[in-house]
């Protein structure tokens, strides 16, 4: 949804006039219901000329890239576009190369122009990238004129020794430098971590808070990362770090900019919430402000102190600009821009010279669509075709044939196709006595981080699967685990995919062939998984029986909200997760007999 920007001549009359935000609360008031935060005071309206008092500052922003440079193939690469008639219409959207042209063009005529980001710009990266630990993402942000960026929890994946690599430059401790003779210089912008500490010294790992500044306006930006980071990534990754709480950490950072005199701040958020329509142009504040969305980011707006001005979030991949009314009950911008550099959000914030401040009532804002009819922006071109060569030798091997798309992250469904795949495919490679003799195998869904897509996306031929396309899919290389479980505690791990951590917003595993089981989503809690329904191999699960079980290491950590994962003993490490699922590919696929696409039938779902 775009917040309007009516009745922004009469505000700016009286500004213009000498005006004090008293009288422009006033005019405010006075305005029709759900005005106010529609309101566009006096600055220079959109071509970003400060005209004296009031500076329109542009805020450009996105998050959730996830490396994703090439165009994100299939319903990865798809945002939804509600219709003034009440349809909707599937839109191709993403790749950097777009993503470039449409934020350079966005920034003409606007005098002040911030970009910023809400993490996860890495980690999680389809194989051009990931394949470099992240280097050519890292190169492409700073092409795309990124000013500062929060953490995510991806970019913990492999440690904050890595990420300070990502922020400092420097070459890789194992595979070195990618480039001969060129050494890999980090990111141009300030990686945020205001609530990530050093268990250690208590410090931040990375600086809090950042000052952009120009013509004496001062824009404060603080970053946080969702303070589960810790169940959502692997144990390794966040060794010696504390994670604190969103909105303590957020407080006390606008404290210390207001100190500053630092006035005008914006809170870049790993967070985020569930929109009532996934279509990006939905109207989140219908019937009121903030009515339409829901989740995480719900409670840390509502209590994040008035000091800050707008919240840009991220986290769930959702598209939203909604005002959530602050804890005064004033309205408050909380953005959100899809994920994959699909959309980028364009802001106004009016900047009140006087005052220091922004004036919420005229904030605008709006998400846009990084669409694929525009020109290529030449460097990014050049970037990508830079790593390309280098990756080509690898990413174009075949590794399987599929008879149609096997969706996975475009799935909706608790069951998705390309998890039984998955599933399967840990199962069989875990299954032989030497390997771990695996009896069923459970998988995470936020694990699976693409569709296999029928259409070639490259040279290959329609149907074939290359190890890059592969990557995609299982870009973390877990290493797989077999461990020991009783029974009781695969009852336990199935319902608490929707009880405890999960209770509010199921996970549901993926499970290989074999183990079925009804989930009954009229009831409450644990109650959702009918336990009489658990059948392993057509026989029910024995509580006091001890079965092998695969999954990968981020599950076998407790992952996800599993702790009865945990308690897994006897525990044999396997191949990574990647080798494991292109193995399964190789033997179970041919050109001739392609690998069909799932029926995904083995919860019984009843709603």
């Amino acid at each position: 949804m775009a917040v309007k920007r009516e009745n922004s001549k009469a505000v700016r009359r009286i500004l213009a006039a000498g005006a004090g935000l008293a009288t422009v609360g006033a005019l405010v008031a006075a305005m029709p219901a759900g005005a106010a935060q529609d309101v566009d005071a006096a600055g220079g309206g959109t071509n970003g000329k400060g005209w004296g008092r009031m500076v329109d500052v542009q805020l450009l922003s996105f998050n959730d890239l996830h490396g994703n440079l090439e165009p994100p193939a299939g319903s990865s690469g798809q945002v939804t576009r509600l219709n003034a008639d009440g349809t909707t219409t599937k839109v191709d959207a993403g790749g950097v190369e777009y993503l470039a042209t449409h934020l350079r063009e966005a920034r003409k005529g606007n005098r002040y122009s911030i970009t910023a980001a809400a993490g996860d710009m890495i980690g999680a990266s389809p194989m051009l990238s990931g394949l470099f630990h992240d280097e050519p993402t890292i190169g492409a942000l700073n092409g795309l004129g990124l000013d500062v960026s929060s953490v995510g929890n991806h970019e913990f994946d492999e440690g904050s020794a890595e990420l300070a690599r990502m922020q400092n430059g420097g070459c890789h401790p194992t595979a070195g430098c990618y480039v001969p003779g060129e050494k890999f210089r980090g990111a141009d912008f300030p990686y945020l971590a205001a609530n990530v500490t050093k268990e250690s010294t208590g410090k931040p790992v990375l600086d809090p808070t950042f000052v952009w500044e120009k013509d004496g306006v001062r824009i404060g930006f603080i970053g946080v990362t969702l303070e589960g980071t810790p169940n959502v990534v692997t144990a390794e990754g966040v060794k010696g770090l504390k994670f604190g709480d969103e909105v303590e950490t957020i407080n006390k950072y606008a404290k210390v900019l207001e100190r500053k005199g630092v006035k005008s701040i914006v809170a870049l958020v790993h967070e985020g919430g569930l929109p009532a329509s996934s279509s990006y142009n939905y109207d989140c504040d219908s019937p009121g402000p903030g009515d339409g969305v829901s989740g995480a980011i719900v409670e840390i707006a509502k209590n994040v102190s008035p000091q800050v001005d707008a919240m840009v979030t991220g986290h769930t991949h959702q598209a939203y600009a909604c005002t959530i009314p602050d804890p005064a009950g004033k309205p408050r911008l909380v953005t959100s821009a899809s994920s994959f550099g699909k959309l980028f959000t364009d802001t106004t914030l009016t900047y009140d010279r006087a005052t220091k401040d922004i004036v919420r009532a005229a904030v605008a804002t709006s998400n846009k669509v990084v669409t694929r009819d525009v020109p290529k922006a030449a460097d990014m071109t050049k970037l990508i075709g830079d790593w390309q060569a280098l990756a080509a030798p690898i990413a174009n091997r075949p590794q399987g044939w599929i008879a149609g798309d096997i969706n996975g992250r475009g799935s909706t469904a608790y069951e998705k196709p390309l998890g039984d795949v998955i599933a399967d495919a840990q199962l069989e490679g875990l299954a032989p006595a030497d390997k771990g003799g695996a009896q069923l195998a459970f998988m995470n869904p936020g694990g699976i981080r693409a569709d296999l897509v029928h259409k070639a996306s490259g040279a290959e031929g329609d149907g074939v699967v290359t190890y890059g396309e592969a990557f995609t899919v299982q870009p973390f290389t877990n290493m797989m685990n077999v461990v020991d479980l009783t029974g009781a505690n695969v009852i336990a791990t199935l319902k608490q995919q929707v009880s405890g951590a999960n209770a509010a917003s199921p996970r549901i595993l993926q499970i290989s062939k074999g183990l079925t089981y009804t989930l009954d989503m009229t009831k409450a809690g644990a109650d959702r998984v009918v336990e009489s329904s658990i059948r392993l191999n057509g026989e029910p699960i024995d509580p006091s029986k001890t079965y092998r079980v695969a999954m990968n290491e981020f599950l076998a950590g407790g992952g996800d909200g599993f702790p009865a994962l945990a308690t897994g003993t006897n525990k044999l490490v396997g191949a990574s997760d990647l080798d494991v699922f292109n193995a399964y590919l190789a033997a179970n696929s041919s050109a001739a007999n392609p690998l069909p696409v799932p029926a995904a039938n083995r919860i019984t779902v009843i709603q």
